[in-house]
């Protein structure tokens, strides 16, 4: 009865349109600092930094997630919604007014903070005002935020560095922020959680240090040397802590993850397959630019359009998915969208160098109508298949997944390219991996020795064809998760 009355209250329209500019703003973030961040390094001075202006704002918001969808099933989806915008903003604001890199990383990392809020809180809101069956398309219409601020940031990001400053990359956030905050204020009403139940600080305390650890890690994996020692290290520091936030989770009262989630099978299921699809998913948003870009010299402009058929076919697998969750259980669901993603990686691992630009437009398309598929379903499925008072916890857990999934396989496909292209490298004398990193920018490319973009072009090209073959083996693994899946989906 509490459910339905708070939902009479909320204005489900308005609400559902603070979701998506939520949503939008935190889609259109990472974007449209990478279109300004050469405008930032230059004015700042800080090219030895400049990674972690968008390390630290991932990291920061891998590590908060959980905790986020802890505090909305005690004290309820608007306080969070509205600190995690209220911090948002401000690391916004003061990102905005740095004037040194160091700075503008600690603001960054404020803001992250901040957004990590936004997606869980965002998605579990959907879970509260929609039934299951209407989940799907509503989730569909949110999602299309990503594909849109695809084809915006850029030129969003291009007419405030040319009009404005790289300042106002940051300040943009508060107005938008602020509206949606009010939206929030105004049109949500869900019943009061008077819980006298504490927060398990501790807990929470041992969760962060052991995901910030891990998150370090793969950022390590990327470095060019890696350093072993300091991967190492990083991986105890996340394991013992990991231990220690098992123990605390065993002895109190009010966990802030429920051990009792892993021993659900399914719901295990469904988000190791998120995390694996959304991982694979940066094979194709990373590389497929690059391949445009490095192998067939189109600008950086028009490279990006290639995925746009990606985002579009997305939003129409999200709304076909809210028709399948009807007649089909999940299970089938998965191998039907899987499938689609599973020819898209093929299909990728055995482009010739030839290969023109138009075929990149199928081929992202029916990836993308695997990936809205997948990851609506898994999202759906991993919402209904916990308690009611556990939606808050078992959103972020599936939003967790999915970055922990992006980070890892980003640091792999980063590890997998650098060894093709040396092991192609050896092979032809006279070509450097600082000739590639030109090759890679149209506009630097035409410096090159004439002689040489052949031989360059096979190597780019021999450790892209590596990071789409790994990639393929991502996507088996997820269907084999899936075919190990002996819940009776009939009873749900």
């Amino acid at each position: 009865m509490g459910k339905m009355k708070s939902q009479r209250k909320t204005n489900v329209l308005a609400v559902t349109i603070a979701i998506y500019v939520a949503t939008f703003v935190s889609a259109v973030e990472g974007t449209v600092v990478s279109t300004a961040l050469p405008t930032i390094v230059g004015d700042l001075r800080g090219v030895s930094l400049m990674n972690w202006v968008f390390s630290i704002y991932l990291l920061t918001t891998a590590m908060v997630t959980p905790i986020y969808g802890k505090l909305a099933d005690l004290v309820g989806r608007k306080p969070v919604m509205q600190v995690g915008l209220a911090i948002f903003i401000v690391g916004s604001t003061m990102s905005g007014l740095s004037n040194t890199m160091p700075v503008l990383i600690f603001w960054r990392a404020v803001q992250g903070i901040g957004a990590g809020a936004l997606l869980p809180v965002s998605m579990t809101i959907i879970a509260d005002v929609y039934s299951y069956e209407k989940r799907a398309r509503v989730l569909g219409i949110n999602n299309s935020a990503w594909g849109i601020a695809a084809v915006l940031a850029p030129l969003i990001g291009g007419v405030i560095i040319d009009k404005l400053s790289w300042h106002w990359i940051f300040f943009i956030n508060v107005p938008i922020g602020l509206i949606t905050m009010v939206l929030f204020q105004l049109f949500l009403h869900e019943p009061s959680h008077v819980q006298h139940k504490k927060i398990d600080y501790l807990g929470s305390f041992w969760l962060m240090l052991s995901l910030l650890s891990l998150m370090l890690s793969f950022q390590s994996l990327g470095q060019t040397p890696i350093n072993w020692t300091i991967v190492v290290l990083e991986w105890g520091v996340s394991g013992v802590s990991l231990w220690r936030f098992i123990r605390q989770e065993s002895r109190t009262a009010e966990p802030v993850i429920s051990l009792e989630l892993f021993k659900n099978r399914p719901f295990i299921g469904q988000n190791l397959i998120a995390g694996l699809i959304n991982g694979y998913l940066m094979a194709i948003s990373v590389y497929v630019p690059t391949w445009a870009q490095g192998l067939l010299g189109v600008p950086a402009s028009f490279a990006g359009f290639a995925l746009t058929p990606s985002s579009l076919l997305w939003i129409i697998g999200a709304f076909v998915t809210s028709a399948l969750l009807v007649k089909w259980t999940p299970h089938r669901i998965l191998y039907f969208s899987l499938s689609f993603i599973l020819v898209a990686g093929v299909w990728f691992a055995s482009l010739p160098i030839t290969t023109s630009f138009g075929w990149f437009f199928l081929i992202t398309a029916i990836g993308g109508f695997g990936f809205g598929i997948t990851m609506t379903t898994t999202t759906v499925t991993s919402q209904h298949l916990v308690p009611e008072e556990a939606v808050g916890v078992a959103t972020s857990f599936n939003t967790l997944s999915r970055t922990i999934g992006q980070t890892l396989m980003v640091s792999i496909f980063g590890i997998v390219l650098n060894i093709g292209m040396q092991q192609e490298l050896e092979m032809h004398p006279g070509a450097t991996m600082t000739m590639m990193n030109k090759l890679i920018n149209p506009q630097t490319a035409g410096q090159l020795p004439a002689k040489l973009l052949p031989a360059l072009r096979q190597v780019l090209y021999s450790g892209l064809h590596w990071v789409y073959i790994i990639g393929i083996i991502f996507v088996l693994l997820a269907v084999l998760i899936n075919c190990l899946d002996q819940h009776d989906w009939s009873l749900d």
